[in-house]
């Protein structure tokens, strides 16, 4: 009977290896196969994962750790618009005995929207130049048109600000804007009507869109990203680039920088703080900060998928990363000088440059290696500007509403509803930079009051609108 021959060193290496390789194979088919199930359900861009075994007790802690609590506060005397009076009953509810009334009676605040609309009627006083006969109409603060005749019943300018903002900001369909006015206001509206007052808006606010987009082009620094939108059931790209002063959307049919490179031009020369997409490696002028939280995900994947000491790579990423921005907090923290994180940039971006050098024998990291060599320059240039944001965070939080808005009316129909939904979006959003009311805002704007963006407006007719 034949003995059975010894194994090979080197084949049961190479088996080792094979079966090794064969374990990762499955994994990664076991993870994209339920990516692929997460993206096809109607909820995927809402879902968080699967959620924890033991999550913590939702609301406020209990005891020392309930943390301080934030009751509203009673409005001022002279702010109270009515005082209604809570009385007693006749008599006992339980009992049927005659009640003693204290002499302190307990207060309570409301507020309150109001229900029912206000239905004012314009005198419009007309007249005639003595000097050059021209024809002379007055205007009240409050009036959005000059219409008269078959268009003198007009929606005011409260409910008109509040149909852009709702459908723009809240993301409510025109159908839901009509019911929600009609149940809540008492006011009928058409959805056509809402559609034009939502277009007629736009126009009105398209000097405003460019003063934001002129904001961006000034601005020190950008951080640009996009998100995929529909135009007439046709493939686009919905663009944002957050700035220091404004946010400004753009739709294109391109998703590459083609659009930004419009927006900014080809030679802008301050800080873009943006994701690996190779398309914004053309702006050559530009200072570049990628997000770091792209490639801190990516490790922490490979990390969680890869086994033995394919796993040392990511982690060595993740130690990397984490002690530049160690560095940056110091220098906030007054522990750091600026020329000590100066030379702190040349030294991980050197540290970054040599780590990925290294050849790797699973391909998974060597493709990772390759891009973090690629951009070994570009990853720690928070370090030179330690005010700067290191993450795209700000372009990838200003898309959120428009994708979630996304999911209820899926895009535009027309280039006019594309354009409506950049300029009005850029309104509203750079409003919320500002710190300032975007519903005030329109409002005044539909009122043709003229006013920048960027300044507060004063004066008596502000104070009329309001």
């Amino acid at each position: 009977m034949d003995q059975p021959r010894s194994a090979c060193p080197e084949c049961e290496k190479f088996q080792g290896r094979v079966a090794e390789l064969e374990k990762l194979l499955a994994a990664l088919q076991k993870q994209l196969e339920a990516q692929s199930r997460a993206g096809k359900r109607q909820a995927a861009p809402f879902s968080k994962g699967k959620p924890k075994e033991a999550p913590e007790k939702p609301g406020r802690k209990a005891g020392q750790q309930h943390g301080p609590h934030a009751h509203r506060p009673p409005p001022p005397p002279q702010a109270i618009d009515e005082v209604l009076e809570a009385t007693l009953p006749d008599a006992c509810p339980h009992c049927g005995g005659d009640i003693q009334k204290d002499e302190v009676a307990d207060e309570q605040f409301q507020t309150d929207i109001p229900t029912a609309p206000i239905r004012r009627k314009f005198r419009i006083h007309k007249g005639c130049c003595k000097r050059c006969r021209r024809k002379i109409r007055g205007r009240h603060p409050l009036q959005t048109s000059d219409a008269t005749g078959a268009a003198q019943s007009q929606i005011g300018p409260n409910a008109q600000a509040g149909i852009v903002y709702l459908n723009k900001r809240c993301g409510m369909s025109y159908g839901k804007i009509v019911d929600y006015f009609e149940q809540a206001c008492g006011i009928q509206i058409h959805p056509s009507s809402a559609t034009r007052i939502v277009l007629r808006s736009s126009e009105i606010l398209e000097p405003t869109y460019q003063d934001i987009l002129q904001s961006i082009r000034d601005s020190k620094y950008l951080t640009p990203d996009e998100t995929g939108w529909r135009n007439g059931g046709r493939p686009v790209w919905l663009h944002v680039a957050v700035g220091d002063q404004a946010t400004g959307y753009f739709i294109d049919r391109r998703r590459s920088a083609d659009a930004l490179e419009e927006i900014i031009g080809i030679d802008y020369s301050g800080t873009l703080i943006r994701d690996g997409f190779v398309s914004y490696d053309r702006f050559e002028e530009a200072i570049h900060q990628l997000c770091v939280a792209h490639p801190l995900r990516r490790a922490k994947r490979l990390e969680e998928t890869l086994s033995g000491r394919d796993k040392l790579f990511p982690r060595q990423a993740i130690d990397l990363i984490k002690e530049a921005l160690a560095l940056r907090d110091a220098y906030h923290a007054g522990e750091r000088t600026q020329e000590q994180l100066f030379a702190d940039y040349e030294t991980y971006a050197a540290r970054m440059s040599d780590l990925a050098l290294r050849p790797r024998v699973n391909d998974l990291n060597q493709t990772f290696a390759n891009h973090l060599h690629d951009y070994s320059h570009a990853w720690f240039c928070f370090l030179l500007q330690p005010d700067l944001p290191a993450t795209n965070y700000q372009a990838e939080q200003a898309l959120k509403t428009p994708i979630v808005n996304r999911k209820v009316f899926g895009g535009n129909r027309t280039d006019k509803g594309c354009q409506a939904q950049a300029v009005l979006s850029s309104t509203i959003q750079t409003c919320k930079q500002q710190e300032r009311s975007a519903f005030g805002f329109l409002r005044d704007a539909l009122c043709g009051l003229a006013q920048n963006i960027f300044q507060t407006l004063t004066g008596p007719h502000f104070a009329a609108a309001a």
